[in-house]
């Protein structure tokens, strides 16, 4: 898919979603490979990654990475792809913690 608007590097090229404000995060793998984000495409690719990690840019606004980090929980790895979702890898870390409860 093809988007003429121009998004933040952390932002899919599958994802459909706008940006919804300025970078704000650096979003890394394991690796320590990562990209800037805003804070939605931030929290998408953070859910998307395992053991991936979330860093305010320096003129962010005041507690964007913790925001980042606790919306990824709620957030399927790449939500934009629309399938049916059983395995615990696609599932969100919170949904497989309520799984894990029972």
């Amino acid at each position: 898919m093809q988007h003429t608007a121009r998004r933040c590097p952390a932002a899919h090229p599958d994802d459909p979603t706008p940006c919804t404000g300025p970078a704000a995060v650096t979003v890394l793998d394991t690796t320590n490979a990562g990209a800037d984000g805003c804070e939605h495409h931030g929290a998408r690719l953070l859910a998307s990654l395992a053991g991936g990690r979330v860093y305010a840019l320096p003129d962010a606004a005041a507690g964007a990475a913790l925001r980042v980090f606790q919306a990824a929980d709620g957030i399927r790895p790449f939500c934009w792809v629309d399938a049916p979702r059983t395995r615990p890898s696609q599932l969100s870390r919170a949904e497989n913690r309520l799984r894990d409860q029972h």
